[in-house]
């Protein structure tokens, strides 16, 4: 399976890295035009912060501020999700054409798994322990608070996917999303990626999306090796593009990122190298893609976006 990039679009004032700067549809529908332009396979829009401590927003707010962008997004021939928490603002984001709907929180489980389970949707369900308004802050948790955090995060993650397939959601319409930065440390998401195989082999295979994009945990882990206080939002591209790929090697099936293109150029390099020296062209062509086929990093040669759509795919 080839990585999948999920672009992200905030409709959000608030958001930690992006917020308010795609409120109006206007400002949403080019940023979708630009995502899909890059290379995004999936695009998802949020219009509630998940940064630490945000306020939350009633379901008639977030409906309001979706607006007709997941419409736009099918319109425009993307594969468009709803990143939210509530069953009303899922099931109206699906009724626009969404098919897939991406929880940050476990707690609601059962009733985003039945409405995923009623339109065929895929269910990522993001380990996290409790709501935003309860995290302490930016990569702020207990060394104490895991035993074993790979451990302790898919017995949790496993109690809310039972609860999901009791609603009726096929497992295999599960992601499995473990949570970078949310309840969890530095060193803890930094844990997390590094077993990342572990952790797909343990869910027998199940798809696996991360979201490092710009976070925290990544400022924390470059100003332990680097030195000095620890990058903004804005200057943590370089640590967010290393983490891709990275997560991508050791298993990850989706990667959740603000910079699609940049993600997007960083995997076709990856992949490159993966698939060894090139044969030499004849005729000395170095722009040729020989020996590029079957890699797993993503690809230049999409398959058509129907390929990556619906659900359980």
């Amino acid at each position: 399976m080839r990585v999948q990039i999920m672009g992200i679009v905030n409709r959000t004032p608030d958001s930690f890295f992006d917020g308010g700067q795609y409120l109006d549809d206007a400002a949403a529908h080019e940023r979708v035009d630009q995502l899909l332009g890059a290379g995004a396979d999936i695009i998802d829009v949020g219009c509630e912060s998940t940064r630490p401590g945000a306020d939350a927003v009633s379901s008639v707010e977030q409906i309001t501020r979706l607006g007709s962008v997941i419409a736009y997004i099918t319109a425009r021939g993307g594969r468009a999700s709803v990143d939210t928490t509530c069953p009303q603002v899922a099931e109206h984001a699906v009724q626009q054409g969404a098919t897939l709907i991406n929880s940050v929180a476990l707690e609601p489980a059962a009733e985003l798994g039945q409405v995923a389970a009623a339109s065929g949707t895929d269910l990522v369900l993001t380990h996290c322990r409790g709501p935003m308004t309860a995290m302490a802050g930016f990569s702020v948790y207990d060394d104490r608070a895991y035993d074993d955090v790979v451990d302790d995060v898919l017995v949790e993650w496993e109690q809310a996917a039972a609860r999901a397939t009791a609603a009726g959601l096929r497992r295999d319409q599960l992601i499995f999303d473990p949570g970078l930065g949310f309840t969890k440390n530095a060193a803890q998401s930094l844990e997390l990626c590094v077993r990342l195989a572990e952790l797909k082999e343990r869910l027998g295979g199940l798809r696996i999306l991360v979201g490092p994009s710009r976070k925290s945990y990544i400022a924390a882990t470059v100003a332990d090796e680097l030195g000095g206080a620890p990058p903004e939002p804005a200057a943590r591209l370089g640590g967010t593009i290393a983490a891709v790929v990275d997560c991508a090697a050791r298993g990850a099936d989706i990667v959740r990122v603000h910079d699609v293109a940049e993600t997007a150029q960083a995997l076709a390099y990856a992949r490159a190298v993966a698939a060894g020296p090139r044969p030499a062209a004849d005729d000395h062509n170095l722009g040729g893609r020989a020996g590029t086929a079957g890699v797993a990093m993503g690809s230049d040669d999409r398959p058509p976006k129907a390929d990556v759509g619906g659900g359980g795919a």
